[in-house]
């Protein structure tokens, strides 16, 4: 599989294409430092994200929180990891920063609240 993907790990925003086969990189063209190899290869073999939502409250002041993971999760996780957000519901006052759910589905991220809220 050829593909263009753009490094986002710097500010130089160099163009890389690559090649692919199953699901491990075999040719890597265009990058501009080692941060750009370093890139592609975990967005081809193991891509991840740093996510962010809402959650539901009940009995604060704001209807929702944002939240976020504290560390990029796997991408092929984001449907799982919504699925148990929509789930939660913060009942008690939150500061920005504390942690929603430790561990969040396994993955040594702790989902996190991005606002304050109170009751």
């Amino acid at each position: 599989m050829n593909k263009k993907l753009t490094c986002i790990e710097c500010p130089r925003g160099c163009v890389l294409s690559v090649d692919a086969e199953n699901g491990k990189l075999v040719r890597l063209e265009g990058y501009e430092c080692p941060k750009g190899e370093k890139y592609a290869i975990a967005e081809i073999e193991n891509p991840t994200r740093i996510l962010t939502s809402t959650v539901l409250t009940e009995g604060l002041f704001l209807k929702m929180i944002p939240v976020r993971t504290s560390d990029p999760i796997p991408k092929s996780d984001i449907k799982k990891a919504m699925s148990e957000i929509i789930k939660i519901r913060i009942k008690r006052s939150i500061r920005t920063g504390d942690v929603i759910i430790k561990d969040f589905l396994g993955s040594g991220a702790d989902l996190i609240a991005t606002r304050d809220c109170s009751v």
